[in-house]
């Protein structure tokens, strides 16, 4: 299956993102919000989406990273 863009997508590469930018899961609608970082895994307030760990998954469902698309706040 293929991986292809769609609107809102940021296609895997965060480090083109302010660091205050917001995400929202595509699955769930979770929203990751740097300000308010993530209790769950123990991401600190401050923590871009570019710095969360390869690792980091959706709190909620469990989507990999590059199932999130931007929010346009």
């Amino acid at each position: 299956m293929s991986t292809a863009f769609f609107a809102g997508a940021f296609g895997g590469d965060a480090s083109g993102l302010p660091q205050e930018t917001r995400l929202e899961c595509k699955i769930c609608w979770h929203v990751y919000d740097p300000a308010e970082g993530d209790e769950i895994w123990q991401i600190p307030p401050g923590t871009a989406f570019s710095h969360l760990p390869e690792h980091w998954s959706c709190p909620q469902c469990g989507a990999p990273k590059q199932d999130f698309l931007v929010l346009d706040d």
